[in-house]
């Protein structure tokens, strides 16, 4: 009986620390007076950054852009974009200002169109100047899109001599992830004016890594390019992008864990994902890092939006920024669907929804 006994307790302690162990996950309930709504009557709005000028810039799918006040609500600007075609998760997508926006007034969007029939993506230099938007020039443009799996998140590097990436779905075309001469799966990488930079890994592409699905977050952190991306029916990943590298799709779904996987791993470069949802998806979205001391809980995460599970995740980087230490999930099914996400340099977080039917909101998150 003493024997049994022992057994027992040493077995209800090891599954508490299982509770607690890295990469274990449960849901945080927050005080209903921590969220704040800036706007509302939204339509599925896509994109949400924080702008030079201290103001949010957003992007809605059927082709609008706006800018918003984020202390009021009221939009200051907004215009909307002829050319673009919304199609289920196709239209208006990411979005990103120039290092120097606030001299030259340059922006980047990615929208789907269509030319001869076909439905295609491109990316677009976007000027803003005295109150009016106009294009500047096409920077890529004939990428396959499809009604899903097209992307596509913006960024543009620190330092003095930054680079613009931009995520590319598969447009429901798998095989066409592995096909480094395809547009379709990738990671792009260009120069501000969108010529293409010398040390890219494939003479005269953008094309900087490949092997993806569907990548709907993007942030670099320290020199480091975290991606966010859909599986099929498992394993949404959160990835390190780095150069020349392959991530999988469609030959491996997340680890290199299944006899085929392990196979095609060890001859074709790929690298796994620091992070995986596992046996279901829960259509992971917008990504940012959260470096402010305002939210403590939240102090060196990737913050992460989801779609299907209407949550965010709060995953805790490890030192070196190569792995998650821990994750904690906020707002479950509170807001619904859930696209993108940006902070303030005070530390404010502000977050969308992605339900439709002019019901989508912006909010605000400044405590926990």
């Amino acid at each position: 009986m003493r024997k049994y006994f022992l057994l027992l307790i040493i077995f209800s302690y090891s599954c508490s620390s299982c509770n607690s162990a890295p990469g274990s996950n449960s849901n945080v309930d927050t005080p209903t007076d921590s969220v704040r709504t800036i706007k509302s009557g939204l339509n599925y709005p896509w994109e949400i950054l924080w702008g030079k000028d201290d103001h949010i810039w957003m992007t809605e799918r059927g082709g609008r852009i706006s800018k918003i006040d984020p202390k009021t609500g009221t939009t200051v600007f907004y215009s909307t974009i002829a050319e673009v075609i919304a199609n289920n998760e196709g239209g208006m997508l990411g979005m990103v200002q120039h290092p120097d926006f606030l001299n030259n007034g340059l922006f980047y969007v990615v929208y789907n169109y269509r030319s001869s029939g076909n439905y295609l993506e491109k990316m677009v230099q976007m000027k803003y100047e005295n109150g009016n938007m106009h294009p500047v020039k096409t920077l890529i443009q004939n990428i396959p899109a499809a009604s899903n799996h097209d992307g596509s998140r913006l960024l543009i590097s620190a330092g003095t001599d930054p680079k613009l990436f931009m995520t590319t779905g598969d447009a429901t075309e798998k095989n066409n992830a592995q096909n480094t001469s395809s547009l379709s799966g990738k990671v792009l990488r260009f120069n501000l004016d969108g010529s293409i930079p010398a040390d890219n890994p494939f003479p005269n592409s953008p094309v900087w890594s490949y092997g993806h699905r569907n990548q709907q977050g993007l942030v670099m952190v320290n020199g480091i390019l975290y991606a966010s991306e859909h599986g099929p029916t498992v394993e949404d990943e959160v990835n390190i992008i780095e150069n020349n590298r392959n991530y999988g799709w469609p030959n491996v779904n997340g680890s290199c864990d299944q006899v085929d996987e392990i196979s095609f791993c060890s001859v074709a470069n790929v690298k796994e994902p620091i992070w995986s949802s596992g046996s279901s998806t829960i259509a992971v979205c917008g990504l940012d890092y959260y470096g402010s001391n305002k939210i403590p809980a939240w102090k060196n995460c990737l913050l992460m939006l989801t779609l299907k599970d209407a949550s965010l995740r709060a995953l805790k980087l490890n030192a070196d920024g190569k792995g998650i230490a821990s994750q904690q999930t906020y707002f479950k099914n509170r807001f619904g669907r859930l696209r993108d996400i940006c902070i303030s340099p005070a530390g404010n977080v502000y977050i969308c929804t992605s339900n439709g039917s002019n019901g989508d909101v912006l909010l605000e998150i400044s405590k926990l």
